[in-house]
């Protein structure tokens, strides 16, 4: 397929961007899209998903939005509350992420469709409802155009009401994701049964997720198992949730090499594909084998390719730092925020090696792994068939409301078949 005609991205660019995108920047050319826009363009070419990249660093966005154009892919660049939240360890942010993406599009020509996702808007009690009835308002303002609504940590039925008492505050064009069992690897996988709760009691008020993530036996950050994802777990919670029409979002993809990653695409209903740890390490210059995992030395630190990522200057400081920490593994993701404005300020031909090394890293991805190739067509022809940004849902409803209300919800979840798994923090 060849890239969008002149005539259809004027056209798209006119009816496609949100209304909070459009009122930000109103003279903009960067297609900034709703999350349903992209989840629409996979389904339509099948088997396919799309990189939802963290973006950690502003170089990382960079990258990731140069191998989207050189794939003709629609993308989402994303970050989570843990990275971009009130209290985040990056410097991109809830508040600042569409505008990075947004300056970066049209500095470099971007014209292939782009959501911006708040990813694991995390809700672990009743004070976190109450504060995401304030923030969650702000973060559209802001100019994002997509959400997870991460109530995950809490027991199913706290899960399904506290998505629900948050729904209101999204905006119905805007792409939704949900999620049903925390993302913590081999430990209180999730079960069709759950998801099933989840989906079933969100349908019979209304709400229609575009994707589900699940905890189907990946982790965050760095893979510390052999177990990784559990492609046959993932396609019967899928099959499963088939009448619901809602698609799969895979987090935790670094620790699972690119077969795994085909299967996923190619044998479930998944979408979207969440990437983070693996496009930081890339960026600083980290070496990363096949599975998205930084590669380590005899005495288990970081191997730093030559001639790649930061300045070995800059990258003795980032040791240094974390050192004095008592920073090692996952934990070096906490250098994003104090050094992203040293990064900055490195020479230009570093910066653009960073940027670089991303690129590759995500365009391989999208082409080779995903089948991500050309949908960024795809997604424009779903914008200018429906004549507007707001492609509505892809399901209706089918359960019965009387049967989902609060106290029946409570009732339900006793019935639910399930393991949580150990109590931990498993923020991303």
């Amino acid at each position: 397929m060849s890239s969008v005609s002149k005539a259809d991205f004027e056209k798209a660019l006119s009816v496609g961007r949100p209304p909070n995108v459009v009122k930000l920047f109103p003279n903009s050319r960067a297609l900034i899209v709703s999350g349903k826009a992209v989840d629409r363009a996979m389904l339509a070419k099948g088997k396919a998903m799309t990189i939802a990249a963290n973006g950690r660093s502003r170089l990382v966005i960079r990258g990731a939005l140069l191998a989207a154009q050189k794939a003709n892919a629609a993308i989402i660049i994303e970050i989570a509350k843990s990275e971009g939240g009130a209290s985040a360890y990056c410097a991109v942010n809830y508040w600042n992420i569409a505008l990075l993406v947004d300056q970066l599009m049209n500095e470099l020509g971007i014209t292939v469709p782009v959501a911006v996702h708040a990813d694991h808007y995390g809700i672990k009690g009743d004070k976190d409802v109450t504060k995401a009835q304030v923030e969650i308002p702000t973060m559209f303002e802001a100019g994002l155009t997509s959400i997870a609504i991460d109530a995950s940590h809490l027991p199913d039925d706290k899960n399904l009401l506290a998505s629900i008492a948050l729904n209101p505050l999204v905006p119905k064009w805007a792409g939704l994701e949900t999620e049903v069992g925390e993302i913590k690897g081999k430990e209180g996988m999730s079960t069709p049964d759950e998801a099933l709760f989840l989906i079933r009691g969100l349908n019979a008020n209304g709400i229609f997720p575009d994707w589900i993530a699940l905890n189907n036996g990946t982790a965050h950050g760095i893979q510390t198992s052999e177990q990784g994802i559990q492609v046959d777990l993932t396609k019967s919670i899928h099959d499963a949730l088939a009448p619901y029409n809602v698609s799969g979002a895979q987090h935790g993809t670094s620790g699972n090499n690119s077969d795994r990653l085909r299967e996923i695409a190619s044998l479930t209903n998944t979408t979207k594909a969440n990437v983070a740890t693996a496009l930081q390490m890339i960026s600083w210059g980290v070496e990363v084998d096949d599975y998205g995992n930084a590669a380590l030395d005899a005495d288990g630190n970081f191997k730093k390719l030559a001639g790649a990522g930061v300045s070995d200057e800059l990258w003795a400081e980032m040791l240094a730092y974390a050192a004095d920490k008592g920073w090692k593994g996952g934990n070096f993701k906490s250098l994003n925020l104090p050094f992203e404005n040293k990064i900055l300020s490195q020479p230009l031909a570093v910066r653009q090696r960073m940027a670089q090394a991303v690129e590759d890293f995500v365009y391989n991805l999208l082409a080779n792994v995903f089948n991500a190739t050309d949908t960024a067509p795809l997604a424009v022809e779903a914008l200018l068939r429906a004549g507007t940004y707001d492609l509505g849902p892809k399901a209706t409803r089918i359960e019965e409301p009387a049967q989902w209300t609060p106290a029946a919800i409570e009732q339900k979840a006793k019935s639910v078949v399930g393991n949580k798994g150990p109590a931990g923090n498993f923020d991303d």
